[in-house]
């Protein structure tokens, strides 16, 4: 049997097809607004494998969902509607419900607005070779997965398609976007750090660091808002460990893609398409992952998220 060469595509509205990522399709849908569509494709180094993750689109659209409305008083977003009746006409296919958000368009900042809480992943990487964390002090003697003495604001560039995110410092921002708007950026982006960790914590699990992505928008004033968009605190965007689990020293396991990335590593494989095939186990317990994240985070079940499909049995 042939393996296909990519995952299916999924929903596909009819409406003027406008970008489609690793994960996400974005879809015109008049207005001033997208239509932006969670698959259940998934990546790992950067490399799209065959196989998709069932309810991953579902859980990154819920959770999304849950965050943006836990975050509305610190800082506006896309968010339209997460709705099937709020859709333009001819946009409505099936599958398409509980893994889609209408949102308003944003003039995206060239950066991503990354939090750090513990030192992890490219940071402790740096950290361990040169004593710095994105080109900006640190303390001294850290170990890996040590807490930060506080969150760290740690932009990088948005890379082109194929290449990778390069970690700057906030004077590199400052020269990107200007100084007002890097210190706003900053400013909200460690308050939503700080506001999602209080709730991860109580419910046993620490937020280890995070990507936001800004943009802007016109306000009913003349001026410019500054909002939240794309995804939030999801497992693809954040690094979440159980509290139970955390010992400095070694890196806990991320409630994420983690099962995949561990299954690849055994197999000598060079991260270059194309990916090897995913053992079902390996696609169920990454499933698994997500589903979790999305219920023991944010407390409530994906069950109840629009687009479960009745009597069938989830990991």
């Amino acid at each position: 049997m042939t393996r296909p060469t990519e995952p299916p595509l999924g929903p596909a509205p009819a409406l003027a097809h406008l970008h489609r990522g690793k994960v996400r399709d974005l879809y015109d849908a008049g207005d001033g607004r997208l239509l932006m569509v969670a698959s259940d494709r998934l990546s790992a180094f950067d490399v799209v494998m065959a196989e998709p993750v069932p309810d991953k689109g579902r859980v990154l659209t819920a959770m999304s969902a849950y965050w943006f409305a836990e975050l509305s008083d610190v800082i506006g977003n896309h968010l339209l509607s997460t709705d099937v009746d709020d859709l333009p006409d001819g946009a409505v296919v099936p599958g398409l419900d509980g893994r889609f958000m209408l949102c308003r368009r944003a003039r995206m900042l060239p950066i991503e607005c990354i939090v750090r809480g513990y030192v992890a992943g490219s940071a402790w990487k740096e950290y361990r070779h040169d004593g710095t964390i994105h080109g900006m002090g640190a303390p001294p003697g850290l170990h890996e997965a040590d807490r930060l003495p506080a969150p760290m604001f740690t932009p990088s560039t948005k890379a082109d398609v194929g290449d990778h995110d390069e970690n700057i410092s906030f004077d590199r921002a400052v020269e990107l976007v200007g100084a007002d708007l890097a210190e706003e950026a900053r400013a909200v982006s460690l308050e939503m750090f700080r506001r999602a960790s209080a709730i991860a914590e109580s419910a046993g699990f620490l937020l280890a660091d995070t990507k936001f992505e800004l943009g802007l928008v016109d306000d009913a004033r003349g001026g410019t808002e500054l909002i939240v968009a794309d995804e939030v605190l999801t497992p693809d965007s954040s690094r979440f460990w159980r509290a139970d689990d955390w010992r400095p020293g070694s890196t806990p396991q991320g409630f994420d893609k983690q099962p995949v990335r561990d299954y690849l590593e055994t197999l000598g494989w060079d991260k270059r398409p194309p990916a090897p095939a995913l053992p079902v186990d390996v696609v169920a317990a990454t499933a698994a992952r997500y589903r979790e994240a999305y219920e023991s985070i944010c407390g409530r079940s994906l069950d109840d998220w629009p687009g479960a499909v009745v009597g069938d049995s989830h990991p």
